[in-house]
């Protein structure tokens, strides 16, 4: 009869890190390119309102946005203390807001152009005096979709 020994010790093999650079590199690629890039400096101060019935926007690139409140405190010297509206990174009046919707009706495919909403981003300590002429500048314009922002409330 043969003996038959069991091999102890036998060592696994390493794991190959040959392709962990590949691996890295598709990962460092995938988040570039999905990584949005914020497209405006936000200069007046929003803490929207609280809400229970909200609704998800779905095409972000349809939806231009309109933010309302009191200047951050490093622009309060240039613009002053009273709200302001900010139209993409600047300052701007009512009087205004119609070349911006055209300039982001520009931007959007023609057949898409009715879907265009815009959003009123407003803090919620501004009185609705503002709130109102922007509206009024927005009906002018023919921009009858308005969405207003705000977050969800705890129950």
């Amino acid at each position: 009869m043969s003996k038959f020994t069991k091999k102890r010790g036998k060592a696994k093999p390493a794991i190959s890190t040959a392709s962990l650079p590949d691996i890295i590199f598709m990962l460092l690629f995938f988040f570039m390119v999905v990584t949005v890039m914020r497209t405006s400096e936000q200069k007046v101060k929003v803490k929207v309102p609280e809400a229970t019935e909200l609704t998800k926007l779905e095409k972000k690139s349809l939806v231009n946005y309109i933010y309302i409140g009191k200047p951050l405190r490093k622009f309060q010297e240039v613009y002053g203390t009273s709200p302001r509206i900010q139209l993409n990174d600047k300052i701007s009046t009512e009087a205004d807001i119609p070349l911006f919707l055209e300039q982001h009706k520009l931007k959007v495919q023609e057949q898409s152009r009715p879907l265009i909403t815009t959003s009123l981003r407003v803090d919620e300590e501004v009185t609705m005096g503002i709130v109102q002429d922007v509206k009024v500048a927005l009906r002018k314009a023919n921009q009858l979709k308005v969405n207003y922002s705000a977050i969800q409330r705890n129950k």
